[in-house]
């Protein structure tokens, strides 16, 4: 929104529009509500019990603060990208820089000050591996919202690229390394959750003058490969639980038990995605689906209690 102000010019008043900085669109614009995403630089603590000290609590709590800067200085590159485009969307045309509540200077500015906040934060108080792994996840996602995002199939796998990278940088601060089953799942469940965002996309008859890589998918082809990333990723999770070196490594032959949390999980946001038609915002779901918050906590107990115990 914007200020009317007078000045004068040669003694007649002209009136004139100052751009006036909105807090709450600003706010809006870094999309705090998406930061939950970054619990996964904390996944690697959580499954490394023999790690977890006071130091490696601190490490990991400012890894996941400084991913959190990061997120949201893409989001905010992103939309500065995608303002035209968005102004064509029911919903999206809502966002601070396509509804005009925030200018693109203003954007731009937010985003140089959340990536610096974020690089002297890791540079001070974390290691050089992170450093990598956080700039390697930038990077690609600026590739993503300049280009990558419009290339069909290329699309979702960037965006399960950066939540494995999110997995190896919050390894990379505690000094372990993450199973490649964890790796693997935590790729294709990410996988998983862009399909069937895109097929939300689809289902809303969303044209790819929005967004071009819509002109590579159809209903077919989403839901064979929801199924196909579906039936991968409960593999390898249930391959993961019942791995010798999962068992050593955490003394226990029970990690089984939390398959069926798993398999309700994936199944509930399945029927959200396939009966109920409503997978656009796989955050807005998870946070507020009480089955899913139900399976979520349920895992996360139980393994829990089965490697901390």
């Amino acid at each position: 929104m914007n200020d009317a102000r007078a000045s004068v010019v040669g003694g007649v008043p002209i009136a004139y529009k100052v751009p006036r900085m909105q807090i709450p669109a600003l706010i809006r614009l870094i999309r705090p509500r998406q930061w939950v995403k970054n619990a996964f630089v904390a996944a690697p603590l959580f499954f490394s019990p023999w790690a977890v000290d006071a130091t490696s609590v601190v490490r990991v709590v400012i890894a996941v603060a400084v991913f959190s800067l990061l997120s949201s200085a893409v989001y905010v590159i992103n939309d500065f990208c995608d303002r035209e485009a968005d102004r064509l969307h029911p919903e999206k045309k809502l966002r601070p820089l396509a509804s005009g509540d925030v200018t693109p200077m203003q954007g731009a500015i937010l985003a140089a000050v959340l990536l610096t906040m974020a690089a002297v934060g890791a540079a001070v108080a974390l290691p050089r591996a992170f450093l990598v792994f956080a700039g390697v996840y930038f990077v690609l996602n600026l590739l993503y919202s300049v280009w990558l995002k419009h290339v069909a199939i290329l699309d979702v796998m960037i965006v399960a690229a950066g939540f494995v990278l999110r997995i190896d940088a919050g390894a990379s601060v505690i000094d372990v390394t993450p199973s490649v089953w964890i790796s693997l799942a935590t790729g294709l469940l990410a996988l998983f959750l862009a399909i069937a965002k895109r097929r939300d996309d689809l289902v809303k008859t969303m044209s790819s003058d929005h967004r071009a890589s819509l002109a590579g998918y159809n209903l077919r082809f989403v839901d064979t490969c929801l199924a196909v990333t579906l039936g991968a990723l409960l593999v390898c999770y249930l391959m993961y639980t019942t791995d010798s070196e999962t068992i050593r490594r955490f003394r226990t032959e029970n990690l089984w038990l939390t398959a069926p949390f798993v398999i309700a999980g994936v199944m509930r946001y399945l029927q959200i995605t396939l009966v109920e038609e409503r997978s656009g915002s796989p955050t807005d779901i998870v946070v507020t689906d009480r089955f899913l918050i139900v399976t979520i906590f349920g895992w996360a107990a139980t393994f829990a209690w089965l490697i901390y115990g």
